[in-house]
């Protein structure tokens, strides 16, 4: 037989939020859950794909293999 009470409480309808608003319920052993990063706002998933470039890599590579970044 297994253990009585080891598993955490399970959480049928747990919300799932992001940027403060609800996305939608999920299971968990957690009420709610708080995300950075979901469907609707990863490039990955959006047509809203560019290159986020804070330390300037890209204009280096370009700048060491001699590319035009206008292409």
């Amino acid at each position: 037989m297994p253990k009585v009470e080891i598993h955490p409480t399970w959480f049928n309808n747990a919300t799932v939020f992001c940027d403060g608003k609800p996305l939608c319920t999920v299971g968990s052993t957690k009420k709610e859950l708080q995300v950075d990063i979901w469907l609707a706002n990863h490039p990955f998933y959006n047509t809203t794909s560019e290159i986020i470039d804070s330390e300037g890599r890209v204009e280096r590579f370009m700048k060491k293999y001699g590319l035009n970044s206008r292409n």
